[in-house]
């Protein structure tokens, strides 16, 4: 018998109960034989007992510590690369606030040889995950939703087959190995964010297909808006120190994304993204997310 290992990629800070929920949902996929898990997880200076809790019950987990500034970015291109050294069949992105259906896994792998058998080499698996509440995509595929603009972007709903998609929020992904060695590991120059969209968008450029599974393979909740630079009823001073946070839109950062990926308008793009704050008191109240495209 055949085995398949997966190496899967987390990241957490002070979210121990929702980092524990998202770890058992993981043991508890009810895998195909011959295929084992093993998990490489960034704990980035938790002070809530998040790696002790883990490892009382999931000793088998390789916890590696952070100083609490390497966030979503940084802490899973570490992890990403102490994985590869140890070369898996796949490597799963998984979000420590993402809770895994029981066939998670075998839906993703199946969809990776059937693609295989229909002669694309390279791709990505992408899970889409939906709101507890209200069952509706929170994240998952994304797809470019406009001709001219090409940073206009939309989620894909998921329906009953294979879905291609130009890249991919970071919560549910497979990468074959195939992949990684194609496109390496994910950019430093993004700290928190934007580096899921860049890496999709890296892997399409290098020849790779991107899919979201038929399903819905897990829940999320969406990012709430408020109280970010996005919100409008945070002051104009308010919002722009927000925006050049980690969890915000960094000029730099999204500069380097803008300018790969805009095309010769890129700076326009970029100029009129910050430009935008002057509006935000115009925005309604909104969870953040984008078009869902059917």
């Amino acid at each position: 018998m055949n085995k398949t290992d997966i190496a899967v990629l987390m990241t957490c800070h002070n979210r121990r109960d929702k980092t524990f929920r998202s770890l058992t949902a993981l043991f508890n996929q009810e895998l195909f034989p011959g295929v084992a898990v093993r998990v490489c997880l960034l704990d980035d200076g938790s002070t809530d007992g998040t790696a002790e809790t883990i490892l009382s019950t999931y000793p088998q987990v390789k916890i590696f510590q952070g100083n609490g500034s390497m966030f979503w970015n940084g802490g899973m291109r570490l992890v990403f690369a102490e994985a590869m050294k140890m070369e898996s069949d796949y490597y799963l992105w998984l979000n420590d606030d993402t809770e895994l259906y029981p066939q998670a896994l075998n839906i993703l792998l199946a969809s990776h040889r059937q693609l295989s058998n229909q002669g694309y080499k390279e791709t990505i698996l992408v899970g889409a995950i939906q709101e507890p509440k209200t069952g509706e995509i929170s994240h998952g595929g994304i797809s470019r939703t406009s001709l001219w603009h090409p940073l206009k972007f939309g989620l894909v709903d998921p329906g009953d087959t294979l879905k291609p998609c130009d890249t991919m929020n970071g919560n549910c992904v497979l990468i074959p190995e195939s992949v990684t060695k194609l496109v390496g590991n994910l950019d430093p120059a993004f700290t928190h964010g934007i580096g899921d969209f860049d890496y999709g968008l890296r892997a399409r450029q290098q020849g790779c297909t991107i899919w979201v599974c038929p399903g819905y393979l897990g829940v999320c909740a969406r990012n709430l808006l408020d109280e970010s630079w996005m919100d409008p009823e945070v002051s104009l001073l308010e919002r722009w120190k927000k925006v050049q946070q980690p969890k915000g839109l960094p000029p730099k950062e999204w500069k380097v994304f803008v300018k790969r990926h805009g095309g010769s308008l890129w700076f326009i793009y970029w100029m009129f993204t910050y430009l935008g704050l002057l509006i935000a008191p115009q925005i309604k109240k909104r969870t953040r997310g984008v078009k869902v495209l059917k």
